[in-house]
């Protein structure tokens, strides 16, 4: 049984088809359809709720957190513990909320049908802040399309919901619901079972070690944001799945003297405070890893472990010497990133082992990290390419050099002609340019709808010399790369 709160409303759940998506359960099983379906890839924002989940500052203070999802690639069984909150729930003794009023005045609506979603982003982005903030609106915003409506009165609609806010009926409910919350935690291992199909919730690493041993041919959810697709976009079924996002052991970050370690569960938008103080372009790649919902979802270990050839993350990691740690039942190994991917999809993951947490180096003085994405929209996209960067450079000769690229092959890796043209030499223009040439050696790259084999080589040697002439001028930076 799984158990979570609809808005106030305790629901215990056994019995409901775990391959369907939180959506769906509004909308056909409890009746709330003001949440709509607008492509069911996460693209489009008109199906996005919020959940709340109970939170323990440093200081032992205890709150909600309130997060903006994709509802349609939101399992149910991801509920387990939480709070949900429709656009249903907004409205309070007759009066519409403050974002909703905000909407209205501001003029933020004409068909309405991607309104609701609007309206649930313009919720959790009151909720997280204390002032209008042009940046926070836009971020809040980016994973949201409107076909017939201009941008400009909604993101008014964010700048007047924000200024001067009141307390809403969610903060009058604080404590009771921080104690319905307490009073559902997981205390022992959750499952919905349709059947022919059922999805495990563990809460321990241990726990999860032995169901994974038990089921090795079931599929590990986290996010759920590539997963999903395969319910809502091929039509497939998932017979058995088994849901880490509850085990606390791995959505921690620990940051040591050399190293951070990050949870496989962590979500991104939860990795990115860490990431960006140590490498301030992984955190620009963060803000334009797709939408803030897909941020608020989506995990770093989801990111590595479905080994896409285009994830934004695996460059990175790979370009800075980041590991990953392996577990299967009691034993575990330690991998360099650049050993687990083999081919097109392939990982050197055994059966029933999983991605228990990230290790990624810490930075230092001698080191020059950059990382740039081309996309053809600049947020919110799949990358063509994602190039990263990462010289050491002493008294003018490269002395250690990491090239990584996503995009250029069946899967993500350095490129080894182009690092041993580097490795020993000079750090100028005619080296970069043997370095550009060398490209051609290490990527055959293919052509499809996002680039020709030929942009993208030619890319990837352009940002190479981008790299070059960004550390002789770093007043001219410009990180945040995309063409159209």
């Amino acid at each position: 049984m799984i158990q979570f709160l609809l808005n106030q409303e305790l629901r215990s759940e056994h019995a409901l088809d775990p391959n369907l998506t939180v959506l769906n359960y509004l909308r056909e099983h409890v009746g709330k359809s003001g949440t709509k379906e607008g492509c069911a890839s996460g693209d489009c924002g008109a199906c996005t709720v919020v959940v709340g989940e109970l939170q323990t500052d440093d200081d032992g203070r205890e709150h909600i957190r309130y997060r903006s999802l994709n509802s349609c690639l939101t399992f149910v069984s991801s509920l387990h513990g939480k709070q949900l909150i429709s656009v249903e729930d907004l409205k309070h003794k007759g009066e519409l909320h403050s974002v909703q009023k905000a909407m209205v005045e501001c003029h933020g609506s004409q068909c309405g049908f991607c309104t609701p979603g609007f309206v649930m982003s313009l919720f959790a982005l009151q909720k997280n802040s204390d002032a209008p903030d042009h940046a926070k609106a836009h971020e809040a915003l980016a994973g949201n399309l409107c076909r017939c409506t201009g941008y400009r009165p909604i993101l008014a609609a964010a700048e007047q919901s924000c200024c001067g806010k009141q307390p809403d009926q969610f903060d009058a409910r604080e404590a009771e619901t921080i104690a319905c919350l307490k009073a559902i935690a997981p205390t022992s291992i959750g499952e919905l079972n349709s059947g022919d199909k059922r999805c495990l919730v563990p809460l321990t690493v241990a726990d999860l070690a032995d169901l994974y041993d038990a089921y090795p041919q079931a599929r590990l959810l986290a996010g759920g944001t590539d997963l999903a697709l395969e319910v809502t976009q091929f039509h497939r079924t998932l017979p058995v799945m088994i849901y880490v996002g509850n085990v606390a052991e791995m959505k921690r970050i620990e940051t040591f003297e050399d190293r951070i370690e990050i949870g496989a569960a962590t979500a991104l938008s939860d990795c990115y405070e860490a990431l960006n103080a140590e490498y301030p372009d992984f955190g620009e790649l963060l803000h334009r890893f797709a939408s803030l919902q897909i941020r608020n979802q989506g995990t770093l270990g989801g990111n590595i472990g479905n080994a896409s050839p285009i994830g934004d993350s695996p460059p990175l990691l790979i370009a800075l010497g980041a590991q990953i740690v392996l577990c299967k039942g009691e034993t575990r190994r330690t991998l360099n990133l650049e050993d687990y991917f083999i081919d097109y999809r392939v990982t050197a993951r055994q059966e029933s082992e999983f991605i228990e947490k990230i290790i990624v180096p810490r930075a230092t003085a001698e080191q020059r990290f950059r990382a740039y994405k081309v996309s053809k929209r600049l947020d919110d996209d799949i990358s063509a390419v994602c190039a990263a960067f990462n010289l050491r450079v002493e008294n003018g000769v490269i002395t250690e050099a990491r090239v990584a690229f996503g995009g250029m092959a069946a899967i993500p890796k350095r490129a080894a002609h182009c690092e041993a043209v580097l490795l020993g030499q000079p750090f100028n223009n005619a080296v970069v340019e043997r370095a550009c040439t060398a490209l051609g050696e290490d990527f055959t790259p293919l052509s499809d709808f996002r680039a020709s084999k030929e942009y993208r080589l030619l890319s990837a040697q352009n940002l190479l010399r981008k790299y070059f002439i960004e550390l002789q001028t770093p007043h001219i930076e410009t990180r945040v790369t995309a063409y159209v």
